[in-house]
This record gives structure tokens, C-alpha cells and sequence, in this order.
């Protein structure tokens, strides 16, 4: 059954659905939870609760669903992704694999033109990311 994703008012749903998303590895849910969401909202919605787990299945469902069709909020999401409690620490934590499934998406950005960013914007992006 497709979990049913609509905008989470608050940090406690976002948790929710996201508990939920990470349950099912479901990467399509996921995308539509981004995609409904606001991006410069993400810092304040995750809260204190970004997991390494959590990092993955957005830049997976990001790179899978979202950056082929609207590379632009894919950047949005990953800048203000960034910007998130424990940023620092869950990145530090990456293994290399982990890492490289991160630099693909980047490599797909860069391949793709959107008025959201420029090639110097995602640079900057990805030393944030340490890439």
C-alpha cells in the first residue's frame, strides 16, 4: 500500500512520516514528502533528529525522483538539508559507498541547468558535503 504523504505542519509529523519512510525504504514516498515540503522548512522539521539513515533515503529519493525532473528543489534540499541540527556529525559518519551515492547526485546537478543555482553555487555545496 503507498503511504499517503501531505505536507507535515510540524516537526512531530515530519518525524512521523519519516519514521515510517525509513521503515519501508520507500524512495517514492519519500520524494513526494520532499517535494511537498517546504525546503528552507527541513532544518526546523528535522529538528534534532538527522540519522545517517535518514540522509541517505533523502539524497537517494532526491537523485531517483526529483533531480531529473526539478533539479532546482533538488539543490534547495540539499543546501537547507545542510543547514540541519547534526549536519556535521551524521556526514562524518558516512562510509565511503554512502559518500559516493551523495557525489552521484551532485554529478546529476551538474549536469543539469536550473535558474535555483549556479555550477559555482553546487561547488560550494559540495565542500559543505565534503566532497
Amino acid at each position: 500500500e503507498k503511504l499517503r504523504v501531505s505536507e507535515p505542519s510540524n516537526a512531530y509529523d515530519f518525524g512521523q512520516i519519516i519514521n515510517a519512510v525509513n521503515a519501508n525504504k520507500d524512495k517514492a514516498a519519500c520524494a513526494d514528502l520532499l517535494t511537498v515540503t517546504d525546503p528552507k522548512k527541513l532544518p526546523v522539521l528535522l529538528s534534532n533528529k538527522l540519522e545517517g539513515e535518514i540522509l541517505l533515503i533523502f539524497i537517494q529519493s532526491l537523485e531517483h525522483y526529483i533531480a531529473g525532473k526539478d533539479p532546482g528543489l533538488a539543490y534547495q534540499h540539499l543546501f537547507y538539508l545542510s543547514k540541519a541540527e547534526r549536519f556535521k556529525v551524521v556526514l562524518a559518519l558516512l562510509t565511503k559507498n554512502e559518500k559516493e551515492e551523495v557525489q552521484q547526485l551532485f554529478d546529476l546537478l551538474s549536469e543539469s541547468q536550473s535558474d535555483q543555482y549556479s555550477l559555482d553555487d553546487l561547488e560550494r555545496l559540495k565542500k559543505v558535503y565534503e566532497l
